[in-house]
């Protein structure tokens, strides 16, 4: 069931984002007295079509694209037939360069407007909760890819590259680690130190997938909820607990507690618990899964905040802007060599995963505006096929006053879609066999 409700929210996404954005094209075309010929929400084969006007409107089967088919100009259908012909009034071609860039830019400015839309209204429906770092008194636990770098359980991060910050999640921040030279400053037993952030930090986090092998905060914790019939309740626990040590081994931190159940799946553990004021042993079998079944009570206080309709829209714009900025930086770490291709851009399977297998609202509208920015982003690039390559032909035209002819549009967009294809199958390939792999 899980995995249906994850396709479900990808293909809603995808329907509404790639829907306005093929609306963006069409819309623009027919303003400027262009015949629309085919709007798409889906690829072929067609499931159902009908004609409204001059335009068949269409639901294609595979619903991970779209397309708007206007005459007289080449696109990926690479239906070049009517271009052997005279242009006609109402084709694309014969149109000013101005008018066909902006269709070209149609799509990207609606998509660009939704994203920033959808950021502003989350901003102001649910505010933001954070972990002001005030909160993180006891320091870091460094992942393994945190230690690779230089960090170790227990660091109190105090700026990140030179700046003090009140939401702890600001040392996880895309902007910091895709940085040509950012650090950290640390405090770690009463010195500071500095901690360089190597620059194929991107690698090293699988592109965002090891997020979870990285830093997180560290907090002591109790027994919260016990589970019926679990091994913890067979074994004796009790909400209210504290546990203090493992086999021997000290468990202050909730951190420290799961290590040590992962070292003992399947294993009987001889437990220490502080019980009012009492210390009692218990002997508790750890699951294969390295669970015993219980509710951590955290000790740590999150905080929340709300924001007017008026200041929810800077507030909004700035994040939808900042994925932008994060797909631009990761760009450059690929050209440079710093990130692979692989690890740095998904297929629509990562985004499924990333919705989740519970449908959340405040979760598919935040991925939704994320995934609309990035499709403005992306189809602005250079490359023939995409709105980006019409766009830098477009303006070679303007600036030179010399059209490329039609010929060549259609070798290059050929190039185009040579580039695009096999990436998209690389792409689908690396998350199908992630997920075949576990």
């Amino acid at each position: 069931m899980e995995v249906v409700i994850m396709i479900a929210q990808l293909l809603l996404a995808l329907t509404i984002l790639v829907g306005i954005h093929e609306w963006g094209h069409m819309f623009s075309a027919k303003r400027f007295g262009m015949r629309v010929d085919k709007f798409s929400i889906g690829m072929p084969p067609k499931i159902y079509g009908k004609k409204i006007g001059e335009t068949e409107y269409i639901i294609g089967a595979l619903p991970l694209g779209g397309f708007v088919s206007i005459a007289g100009m080449v696109d990926e259908s690479m239906n070049t037939e009517e271009l052997k012909e005279e242009p006609k009034p109402w084709e694309f071609r014969s149109k000013p360069a101005w008018q066909r860039l902006i269709v070209m830019l149609g799509g990207i400015i609606v998509n660009t407007i939704a994203g920033i839309t959808l950021f502003i209204i989350i901003t102001y429906t649910y505010g933001e909760k954070y972990l002001p770092t005030s909160e993180v008194k006891y320091g870091i636990v460094a992942g393994p890819i945190a230690q690779e770098i230089g960090l170790q359980n227990g660091d109190k991060i105090l700026t990140v590259n030179g700046q003090q910050f009140d939401d702890f999640a600001e040392v996880l921040n895309y902007d910091i680690l895709l940085g040509e030279e950012a650090y950290y400053t640390i405090e770690r037993n009463g010195q500071e130190m500095r901690i360089d952030i190597p620059k194929d930090m991107l690698n090293r986090l699988d592109g965002g997938k090891k997020m979870d092998q990285f830093i997180t905060a560290r907090f002591p914790f109790a027994v919260g909820k016990v589970m019926k019939k679990s091994n913890a309740e067979k074994g004796g626990l009790q909400e209210g607990d504290k546990i203090l040590s493992i086999n021997t081994i000290g468990t202050r931190f909730f951190q420290d507690f799961q290590a040590l159940l992962q070292e003992n799946k399947g294993k009987e553990i001889e437990m220490v618990v502080q019980r009012n004021d009492a210390k009692v042993v218990l002997n508790v079998q750890v699951t294969e899964e390295g669970t015993i079944g219980f509710q951590p009570d955290v000790k740590i206080n999150y905080k929340e905040k709300f924001y007017s309709f008026g200041e929810s829209i800077p507030i909004g714009t700035k994040k939808a802007f900042g994925v932008i900025t994060s797909s631009y930086m990761a760009l450059k770490k690929v050209v440079k060599r710093d990130a692979d291709v692989g690890k740095t851009f998904n297929s629509p399977i990562a985004f499924a995963q990333a919705f989740g297998g519970t449908w959340v609202w405040q979760r598919f509208w935040t991925i939704t505006a994320l995934i609309s920015m990035a499709l403005a982003f992306i189809n602005l690039l250079p490359i023939p096929a995409l709105d980006g390559g019409h766009v830098t032909f477009l303006m070679y035209e303007i600036i030179t006053g010399r059209k490329p002819s039609d010929k060549f549009l259609e070798y290059a967009q050929m190039v185009g879609m040579a580039i695009l294809l096999p990436l998209m199958v690389y792409l689908f390939g690396k998350d199908i066999w992630n997920l075949i792999a576990g």
